[in-house]
This record gives C-alpha cells, structure tokens and sequence, in this order.
C-alpha cells in the first residue's frame, strides 16, 4: 500500500487513532510509543444485543448472587473483535465473566465492563469541553436560532460559552452532535477477543450477579377441626440488576454457599405410606453439593425492577399437632424465694412433619409460612406467620402462631428451702385455666439447673435433656387444673 493511501486510511480513523497512525507514518514505525493503538487493532465494535439471545439460564442464590449463562449469536471476523455485549447486569462482577464460542477458538485479550449510563445530566457531563449546538426559538414568530457554544462545566447546573459570552443557563434547547463513547444506553461487556476464523458461531457468556435475590413463601390453611392443613409454597423473584431475563430457564440454589469477601467463588457447572395425594411439585429438586437445586419445569421472563412468584410445591391434607405451651414458668426460683408470678397466655404451636406419610416429603428452602382459617362465616382469617429454616425431608416443622387467648397459667413458689450452700429444695403450684369450650392439653416445660432430683409430682415428667423436664396436664373445658411439683437441686 502506497504511503498516501495509509494516509488516507489514517483519516478515516477516530480522531486520536488517525493522529497516531499519521505521526507512526511520517515518522517510522519507532514511533509508535507503548500503549498507541496500531491501526490494525483498532475494529468496530461488533454490537450483540438481545435480539441476539438464544437462551438464558440463571441459577440464583440465597444470597444476593446468581449465576447467569447467557447464550447468544455472535458474527466473528478472522483476528481481532469487539465484541460488546448489551444489556448485561448492570452488577455483574466483570472479573466473573467467562466466554465459550462453539464453532471457533476465540482467545480474549482485555474486557470492558461499561456500565456509565446515558443520562442527560452523564450526556452534559461527558460533554464538557466539547462543542455542542443551542437552539433557541422565538415564541412569536417560531424562528429558531443556532448558536455554537463549548460546555465549561456540568457540575450542579450547566454553564456554557456561547461566542464572547459566559451563560450559566442554557438559553435554549442544547444538541449534541453525537453520544460521547465511554457512554451507553444500556449495561454492556466489550470483550477484546482474536479469532481463528470468521463467520457467525453461538456464545455463551456465564458472569456471577447481584441484584437478583430469591425467597420461599407458604401460605397454609386449617382444617375446621385445626387437625390438618393445606399448604402452597411460592418462589418470590426480585430482580433489580438491571436487565430483563426473556424465557429464561430458572434454577434456585437452597443453603449458605460460602464467599470469601465477595470474591469469585467455584460454581459446579418413593412412594408414600398413605393413601392421599403427596405434594403436587411445581418445581422439581435434586442434590447439589451440600444444598438443594430447585429448577423450574419451564422458561420464565424475570424483567427488570419486577417481583414475581412462581409457584413451588402445593400439599393437602397435611396432618398436624396443635400445642399450647408454657416454658419456665418456675425456672428462676430454684435458688431463691420468688413467691407468686404473674399470669401468662401459653404459646401456641402448629407442627407438621415434612415426609411422604404427611403428604409433603420435598426439602423446604427457608422462608415464611403464614397460616389462615376459616371464621364461622366462611370468611378466611388470618392465624400467625413464623419463619422456617431450610428443612430437609423427615424434619420436624413447628410454626409459633401467637398468644392463646383462652388459656393461661398462674405459677406460684409454695417451698423454699436452702439445706446447704450448694442444696435447694422448692415446690411449685401451677394452676391452669381454660376459657375455651372444649378440653385442652397444656405442656408446661422447665430448665432445671445442676444437678436435680423430682421429689414428687402429680403428673408424670419426661427429660427431653439432661436439664429440661416437660409435663403434660388436661384442662377441662371452661374450667381449671392444679399441678404440682418439688424439686431437689443441687450444684
């Protein structure tokens, strides 16, 4: 190529390119410093939008983290590309991202996460010390004027200099001849890659994430009879990360996967005894490492700023206890005289347990189960809300739904006596009442410190440990029952 044709080449670059290649023309290639952009690297940039995108998939996890793997058609150029992709999470972590292109063997040299976005205030401010043009248009007539002017500044309001005059405000409507590169319309990733052949191939582009975060929700109804419930479970999807997932195929990841300062981590790319229905599951599980993986049986659009819920797991006739409780209505008087205490509502409990005899049997991810019955009119109530922790299959579930109204105990010191330094004996007087018209079972539990002996009791103690002692006692309908118990401790 003749020397007037490389400069001719050179005037078509950008700005700065054209000077470099020009200044590298006229005088020799040593002058081509460290860092200039020889002519045969600089390539248009070849845009891959989601117009592009031939599938999706995002694994997300508990905690503020998902895995996107995002495949599109990309058109490749034998050597060097620029390859941005657009509309990527605007809080992907670019140190993440991993590109695999079948069909070619496509080397990357340098990425570019560009996530400055176009704004009118980024546009003015990109655009200090450029030309820009101001439009003003006379009202009475309808004539518009141009003037040129240069921005001076952008901070806290615009100040421009149109001809021999500073303006603080701008006179009219300002226009800009073009968007200043290091801006764009949406989150992009330009991966600098060389390649071995040209044509079009499919790439997949797989980046860890923020702004996506997932969590359980169940909603359950008891029976009339409070004897057994019906339970939904329900994925809730928040998306804030920037972008829209289009039919994407959607896997949840259950359990604490550990991070190291938000550093990259690794990723890894029967029948029931009973006769009733088992849980119908909306979303189908497996193992995965030590957590669960829940994957969704069909594509799914997750669009930016949206929450949605999928639906997870839907049971019925799901058996369960209800228990009113009472916990250490004594226990702070072994060592010394308390006297009387205050009345107190018992705790009421629903529990369930998650296997195939109760028609449920799926690992349940942590969340929230809120629970509702029906009034005597039909109408649905809500009963109590408790979180849960991630359960696996064979657990028990115990959900505190609140204070029962009907039922309380009065606990009273009727003994107190100090053998020695290290020996107490005390005896205690529950009496518990039901309001309630039907009959009921309260289990009283208490924490017994050191080392104890019962030395009498009017119902029977089972040692749920070394230290807790529970008691259960009937308490007839509309009525009262007294119990009774003494304790030797010693520490």
């Amino acid at each position: 190529m003749s020397f007037r044709s490389n400069l001719l080449r050179a005037s078509a670059l950008k700005p700065v390119a054209a000077l470099s290649l020009a200044m590298a023309l006229l005088l020799g290639s040593a002058a081509i410093l460290p860092g200039v952009a020889r002519a045969e690297d600089i390539v248009a940039e070849t845009p891959i939008s989601l117009s592009d995108q031939t599938g999706v998939a995002i694994t997300i996890y508990n905690q503020d983290l998902a895995l996107v793997r995002d495949q599109r058609k990309i058109a490749l150029t034998a050597g060097l590309n620029d390859l941005a992709f657009a509309d990527v999470s605007a809080l992907m972590r670019p140190e993440t991202a991993l590109l695999r292109v079948d069909g070619a063997k496509v080397t990357v040299r340098e990425q570019n996460f560009n996530f400055d976005l176009l704004t009118p205030e980024k546009l003015l401010e990109k655009s200090v010390g450029r030309k820009v043009r101001v439009i003003t248009t006379n009202y009475a007539t309808g004539a518009e004027t141009t003037e040129d002017a240069i921005v001076l500044s952008a901070s806290g309001g615009v100040v421009l200099k149109i001809g021999d005059r500073i303006e603080t405000t701008s006179p009219g409507r300002i226009v800009f001849d073009e968007v200043p590169p290091n801006l764009r319309a949406r989150p992009t990733l330009v991966i600098d890659a060389n390649s071995d052949t040209a044509g079009t191939a499919t790439a997949q582009l797989s980046y860890l994430t923020g702004g996506l975060n997932w969590a359980a929700d169940y909603v359950a109804s008891l029976s009339p009879d409070e004897k057994s419930l019906d339970i939904d479970g329900w994925v809730t999807l928040t998306n804030q990360s920037g972008t829209t997932y289009r039919d994407a195929k959607l896997q949840l990841v259950a359990g604490d996967v550990h991070r190291v300062q938000e550093a990259m981590m690794k990723t890894m790319d029967a029948v029931a005894a009973a006769p009733a229905p088992m849980a119908e599951q909306a979303m189908t599980e497996q193992s995965l490492f030590e957590y669960h993986l829940y994957t969704l049986g069909r594509p799914t659009t997750i669009a930016e700023n949206q929450t949605k819920q999928v639906a997870l797991l839907s049971a019925t006739s799901v058996p369960v206890d209800k228990e009113f409780r009472f916990t250490n209505l004594t226990a702070r008087g072994y060592t010394y005289d308390i006297g009387d205490q205050e009345r107190v509502n018992a705790t009421v409990y629903v529990s369930f347990v998650n296997d195939d005899a109760s028609h449920m049997g799926m690992p349940l991810p942590k969340g929230t189960i809120r629970v509702y019955k029906a009034d005597g009119d039909g109408q649905v109530q809500f009963v109590g809300e408790d979180a849960i922790d991630h359960t696996p299959k064979n657990e028990d579930v115990r959900l505190t739904l609140g204070q029962a109204f009907d039922v309380t105990a009065h606990a009273r010191q009727t003994k107190y006596e100090k053998i020695s330094d290290s020996v107490y004996e005390s005896a205690y007087e529950v009496e518990f009442k039901n309001a309630k018209k039907e009959p009921v079972t309260v289990v009283l539990v208490e924490d017994v410190p050191g080392t104890w002996k019962i030395l009498s009791e009017s119902a029977k103690h089972e040692e749920v440990n070394s230290n807790r002692l529970r008691w259960e006692v009937t308490v007839p309908a509309e009525g009262s029952t007294k119990f009774n118990y003494a304790v030797r401790v010693r520490y």
